[in-house]
């Protein structure tokens, strides 16, 4: 893989682990000098970043190449190729969708006839943007930099923040520091696809890492780490050796095969005067798995918390917390109290929210992990 090399390399050795400090954007330019510009693919899967209007409402029409086009600053930073997954908007995004977009994500990165990607990054519609980061840095664990982003408004609308959050995304991608883990770029703000949520439905800076804060800020000149980059993860990467979930055969490892083993994984809210029933109900149409979001550290009803303790028998149950920041943690007795869940045996989510919890769970059970490593699954690095 082509990478640059000389002062570029130096800059990064004697920064890497320098947190808060600023990293002027010209100066790494100038080390370059005489070598080539980092490569950076662009993997397209819709959303408003890719949107049009329309008499029926907005869709995604525009492909990445468009969007290249549309943007040309990205190529102050770098030389930006395109490539065509999906053109999903954010609220309809498959698990098919996912798993193409793993495996053209990998394949830029990996690719042997010479368009080896240094860089990738995805666009994407910002409601599920969160859901598919953290889905790819639990299928992936790649030896380039892979940023997700997309945007609130649409290229013809006023204001429109396609611009500056494809050219931040292009701009993190190619930076090395980045390499460990899948971000989210959005709003001059880098975050780790773990920690990352949408937290507004329209604001520009819709998202935000509650708990930890973002990776990485950007100016128009430089940026600046804040934390170190890492995977959100402590399992091997989901997808298998070979592709989505591999399971060694080829057809095996296609998108459409690979959706086929996600098994259906409701969430069931807790909340004043719930009981039973959605956790009934879910056991009895056969799903695979359940999610239930907890109140507060973790806690549910009582009618939840006695039909958990039948639901464990017959499939895994995870426990998360309804609140953005924080985890999830046995404190209180009584039925419904999460010291009482984990004697039941369900798995707690840790600082995971119940999308993400959901998306974790149902991306083990495709990959055959055991219950030692769903357990594993919701641990922090």
């Amino acid at each position: 893989m082509t990478r640059p090399q000389a002062g570029w390399e130096a800059i990064y050795a004697s920064t890497r682990h320098r947190f808060g400090m600023d990293i002027d954007e010209r100066t790494r330019r100038e080390s370059r000098a005489g070598t080539a510009d980092p490569h950076v693919c662009v993997v397209a899967c819709g959303g408003t970043i890719a949107s049009e209007p329309d008499d029926d409402g907005a869709a995604p029409a525009k492909t990445g190449a468009d969007l290249v086009a549309a943007v040309p600053d990205v190529e102050h930073y770098a030389t930006v190729s395109a490539r065509e997954v999906c053109s999903q908007p954010g609220f309809d995004v498959r698990w098919r969708d996912v798993f193409a977009t793993a495996a053209a994500i990998r394949d830029a990165a990996e690719d042997d006839d010479g368009t080896v990607a240094d860089g990738v990054v995805v666009t994407h519609g910002t409601d599920t943007l969160a859901d598919t980061a953290y889905a790819l840095d639990l299928l992936t664990d790649l030896p380039v930099p892979v940023v997700v982003t997309g945007a609130q408004r649409r290229l013809d609308e006023r204001s429109s923040d396609v611009p500056a959050n494809l050219t931040l995304a292009v701009r993190a991608a190619a930076d090395e520091r980045f390499v460990p883990g899948v971000h989210v770029a959005f709003d001059d703000e880098l975050h780790a696809a773990r920690d990352v949520v949408k937290g507004h439905s329209n604001a520009l800076s819709t998202m935000t890492s509650p708990a930890a804060g973002p990776v990485a800020t950007f100016t128009r000149s430089g940026s600046r780490l804040l934390r170190e980059p890492c995977r959100g993860s402590v399992v091997d990467p989901l997808a298998g050796p070979e592709g989505p979930l591999d399971a060694a055969a080829p057809t095996a490892g296609t998108p459409d095969a690979a959706a086929d083993r996600v098994p259906e994984v409701p969430v069931v809210h807790s909340g004043t005067g719930v009981g039973s029933a959605g956790i009934d109900r879910a056991l009895s149409a056969g799903v695979g798995g359940l999610v239930v979001e907890g109140t507060g550290l973790g806690n549910v009803t009582a009618g939840i918390g006695n039909a958990i303790e039948a639901a464990v028998e017959s499939v895994p149950v995870v426990v998360a917390g309804r609140p953005f920041a924080g985890p999830t943690e046995p404190v209180y007795g009584t039925p419904g109290g999460a010291v009482t869940l984990e004697r039941h045996g369900v798995v707690f989510a840790g600082d995971l929210p119940a999308a993400k919890a959901r998306v974790g769970l149902a991306l083990g059970l495709a990959a055959g992990l055991d219950e030692a490593g769903i357990r594993r699954l919701f641990e922090r690095p």
